[in-house]
């Protein structure tokens, strides 16, 4: 079934799934049709995961914002992103966030990630190709870090790049299935919790292999 944006938010406020109306907003205000890919615009507010090529998917909606309302974003946080893929999600953020650096390993994805933030006239993410699982030193630190793909544990390199009383959500497990976790950066680690079990493609990248 075609759903639209406003039958998608209308089913999530129904459950009570999505509250936060910044997060609604920032989803109301990108189009999802500028991000999917070509041919498949008809499906841009079905409730699911797309295949966008190169082994990747643009994330489920509600996954995507879930997660970012798990992140608390305020408008002065500095973002990094692990997984640009279409930059759909990279353009949520951008809505809430002052400045999003979205990192992708896949040289065509970054091309058409770039290219859709262009058209969607989004200026303050920058995408960038280098290997996430890295995170990317160069900017840090950073107050928020969302990871859009399976990790069997948060790189090192994510947490050390995560300012104090920052907050990463990445979903972590094997292949088959991860569970959600947000951390808070505290002296160093993370105090963790968890939001229900998920399936999202791996994280390549040298510290990014799940089993």
């Amino acid at each position: 079934m075609n759903l639209t944006k406003q039958g998608l938010i209308n089913s999530w406020q129904k459950r009570g799934l999505i509250s936060d109306q910044r997060v609604l907003e920032a989803f109301r205000t990108i189009s999802r049709e500028q991000f999917v890919p070509s041919g498949f615009e008809s499906k841009a507010y079905h409730d699911a995961p797309l295949k966008i090529g190169y082994g990747q998917t643009i994330s489920q909606p509600f996954t995507l914002l879930s997660m970012i309302e798990l992140l608390n974003v305020t408008k002065t946080d500095k973002i990094l992103e692990i997984g640009a893929g279409s930059g759909y999600g990279a353009a949520i953020l951008g809505q809430l966030a002052s400045q999003v650096y979205a990192i992708e390993i896949v040289s065509e994805l970054v091309k058409l990630a770039q290219e859709n933030l262009n058209q969607a006239k989004i200026n303050n993410v920058e995408v960038i190709e280098w290997d996430g699982s890295r995170g990317y030193d160069r900017e840090s630190p950073y107050d928020k870090v969302i990871v859009s793909a399976a990790c069997c544990e948060i790189p090192k390199a994510l947490i050390e790049q995560l300012g104090e009383d920052g907050i990463i959500v990445a979903p972590v497990g094997d292949r088959q299935s991860q569970v959600m976790i947000r951390g808070v950066k505290c002296n160093e680690g993370l105090k963790k919790s968890y939001f229900g079990s998920y399936t999202f493609v791996p994280l390549t990248g040298k510290f990014g292999q799940v089993n």
